[in-house]
């Protein structure tokens, strides 16, 4: 069930808080249960038959942590066969058929199994990771509450996308968390804002997307490129939209989730991008993978390696596909190039020029992350260089132009901090005693909100249902 069906808008997402908060404010237990059996319905409603998988992984990771906890006997081969089993199920449900069919290539002949993928699994599993490991580490205390530790993994703001939760900044929120109606108004707001960018950018800009990338021999230098510039906004839009209203629906229920993306496309360099796209998975595999391998506090040579491990397991963990591993490669070629080599000379580039640089290299990343194979990798970076079969322009680049204009045009500012931007102004002209700043502070985005919102189920009224991206991992 995704946030941008009717059935969530207008079903379940009324059922759940009428009936969380029809319990009063010092039921919290029983208002942890209620998002408990409604985070477990969520994820039914994808198919009942992939609820034993987070189930089985919640049961996994309580019993596991606790038995990993400081002070108890084993408790170092307890840590390492919860991790081994935590690594086991994902590897089997995300990596079998990859592996399988990469064998049959390599002369083997075997059935490829047909092996349903529980949604969400990478992101629970490595939010089960991180708690486990915290708890073995002696960061948090083991929780003797299955269902707060299940609460934990199957919360349905985030259970599906992220952001990726730490239990250490979750479980007090449990307890003394506290429901208000202006953070009620504001994560409503903030659902709109998300919902829209979803539903009235993403999905727009993915008709181009999808059009480009499907192109085949009539594919042109500028289709090429105008497909490669509309994911590369389609995905942002797409993956923070969702972001945006996870941390809406959070913030309605009482819970403070963290920000998963900091305006990426401003970046003028690839590793600030990545301090600034998917937040949470980059502090993730720093905490987990890249400072116990060493981090870079070791030698050069040691320093590579751990880069290159970091970033081969993050395009794994994306998709079980070349194309991703790929795509992970890419990037740790980039992140060591700017640390070891061009680094020194790219700041002393004026902004604008970095900028540039930092631009182009991530459209063509996503260019290897939007791909169906290594051969279409290889098609779109031969057109968007010059090598395009159908020339340089094709009346299809202008059929897209004109019937997605204004999506593309409110795209750019959409992607810049510019209600940051508005923000500061506004304050500081209130700071100023203007009145009428203070109005607008507060109104404008209640009603920009309710406007987006509008639109949004309208749209959604007119138009084929379109799942988020990030649902595949």
């Amino acid at each position: 069930m995704a946030f941008s069906s009717m059935t969530f808008l207008f079903g379940f997402l009324p059922a759940v808080l009428v009936c969380y908060f029809l319990l009063p404010t010092r039921c919290r237990r029983g208002r942890n249960m209620v998002l408990l059996l409604f985070s477990l319905a969520f994820y039914a409603w994808g198919g009942v038959r992939l609820l034993p998988a987070l189930l089985a992984s919640c049961v996994l990771n309580w019993a596991g942590a606790l038995l990993a906890a400081p002070g108890k006997r084993h408790r170092k081969a307890a840590y390492g066969c919860t991790l081994a089993l935590n690594v086991t199920m994902l590897g089997y449900f995300k990596y079998t058929g990859f592996l399988v069919t990469n064998l049959n290539a390599l002369g083997a002949d075997l059935t490829v199994p047909a092996i349903a993928l529980p949604a969400g699994i990478s992101f629970f599993t490595f939010q089960a990771i991180a708690y486990l490991t915290d708890v073995y580490r002696g960061t948090i205390p083991a929780e003797r509450s299955l269902g707060r530790v299940t609460l934990f993994m199957a919360f349905f703001p985030q259970l599906l996308q992220g952001p990726i939760l730490r239990y250490g900044e979750f479980a007090p929120a449990l307890t003394d968390r506290r429901e208000t109606v202006s953070d009620a108004a504001d994560g409503a707001v903030r659902f709109c804002f998300g919902l829209g960018k979803k539903v009235l950018l993403a999905d727009a800009l993915g008709q181009i997307a999808n059009g480009a990338f499907a192109a085949g021999g009539r594919l042109t230098v500028s289709l090429a490129w105008l497909g490669a510039v509309a994911y590369t906004l389609q995905l942002y839009f797409d993956f923070s939209g969702y972001t945006d209203m996870a941390i809406g629906l959070g913030r309605v229920f009482g819970f403070s989730l963290p920000e998963n993306f900091d305006y990426p496309y401003v970046s003028k360099s690839a590793s600030e991008f990545w301090r600034r796209w998917h937040r949470t998975l980059s502090f993730w595999f720093r905490d987990y993978v890249y400072i116990p391998l060493g981090g870079s506090r070791c030698s050069v040579p040691r320093q590579l390696l751990n880069l290159l491990a970091v970033w081969l397991l993050t395009g794994l963990w994306h998709g079980a596909a070349w194309n991703f591993v790929l795509w992970g490669l890419y990037y740790a070629a980039l992140l060591m190039g700017e640390r070891f080599l061009w680094g020194k000379a790219l700041e002393r580039l004026p902004a604008a020029l970095r900028h540039a640089y930092a631009l182009v290299l991530v459209t063509v990343g996503w260019v290897l992350f939007r791909s169906s194979g290594l051969a279409q990798v290889g098609e779109m970076l031969s057109a968007m260089f010059g090598a395009a079969p159908g020339g340089v322009w094709s009346g299809e680049t202008v059929y897209y132009l004109r019937q997605y204009g204004w999506e593309l045009l409110a795209a750019i500012p959409a992607a810049l901090p510019v209600k940051r931007w508005l923000q500061t102004a506004l304050t500081q002209r209130q700071q100023r005693g203007s009145g009428s700043a203070a109005v607008t502070l507060a109104l404008a985005p209640k009603v920009l909100a309710a406007v987006l919102l509008a639109a949004s189920v309208v749209r959604l009224l007119s138009s084929t249902f379109r799942s988020f991206l990030y649902f595949q991992f």
